[in-house]
């Protein structure tokens, strides 16, 4: 996968955008991801879509597929329900068109995106229909949800304390947050653990990553990652997968 970048205007809603090279003889891993990602893939010379992956409770395999042009947008948590128009909880572990969300605007968008060619022009399109969609928003996520979601992806703070401080309840905080991002709080941060660790998985050091990411020792670690991706980081990082299944055409 190759890094592109997004354009300035677009990066508090944007996380990272890559152009995928995948390779059909190799089976395609779908990690767990706490974010909500735009993905538009060309199935042929002017045959393309655009697809709405959310976010993702567990990993997936699938068989690898050939794919001209193959552009991802990752939202940054928190914001796909302001650039999508509908609550992200309703999006987790599914994918669909994303005509099926903006109707004839996607359509359009998917028509003008097949008669490029360049993978920049491609995104740079795209974020111009992203802007567009924008254009009524004022604000990326609420002030308590990034707050959350900063605590959640850089400390140990327990949820409970992060309410207090937040001046709201439990019970609100957890319900906005998931609506918002589309995981519970809890599954957020088991992800962001494992996804700490699968960044760090050349290594091998396990006991090392299982501090650094913040569980308890190595055999929590090698658990937790073994129940969101199906496999032990060892056998991860050697290649050893689970056996790929096939997906949505």
């Amino acid at each position: 996968m190759d890094a592109m970048i997004a354009t300035p205007a677009l990066r508090p809603w944007i996380a990272d955008v890559t152009l995928v090279r995948p390779d059909k003889r190799l089976p395609v891993a779908h990690l767990p991801d706490t974010a909500t990602a735009l993905v538009y893939r060309r199935t042929g010379l002017r045959d393309g879509d655009v697809r709405v992956v959310g976010p993702r409770s567990r990993a997936s395999y699938h068989p690898g597929k050939d794919l001209p042009v193959c552009v991802r947008i990752r939202l940054r948590p928190g914001t796909a329900g302001a650039v999508l128009g509908v609550p992200v909880d309703e999006l987790r572990d599914d994918g669909l068109r994303l005509t099926e969300l903006w109707g004839d605007r996607a359509r359009r968008l998917e028509t003008r995106l097949n008669e490029l060619n360049d993978p920049e022009l491609i995104l740079r399109r795209f974020e111009e229909s992203l802007m567009e969609q924008l254009d009524d928003v004022a604000d990326p996520p609420s002030r308590l949800v990034r707050e959350a979601i900063r605590s959640l992806s850089t400390t140990e703070e327990r949820f409970g304390v992060l309410a207090r401080r937040l001046l709201v309840s439990e019970r609100r905080l957890r319900d906005l947050f998931t609506s918002q991002v589309g995981l519970s709080p809890k599954r957020f941060a088991r992800i962001e653990r494992v996804r700490r660790v699968l960044a760090g998985a050349e290594t091998g050091d396990w006991a090392r990553l299982a501090s650094d990411a913040g569980y308890y020792d190595q055999s929590h670690m090698t658990a937790d990652f073994r129940a969101l991706v199906g496999a032990s980081p060892a056998a991860f990082a050697a290649g050893r997968l689970p056996a790929a299944t096939p997906c949505e055409p």
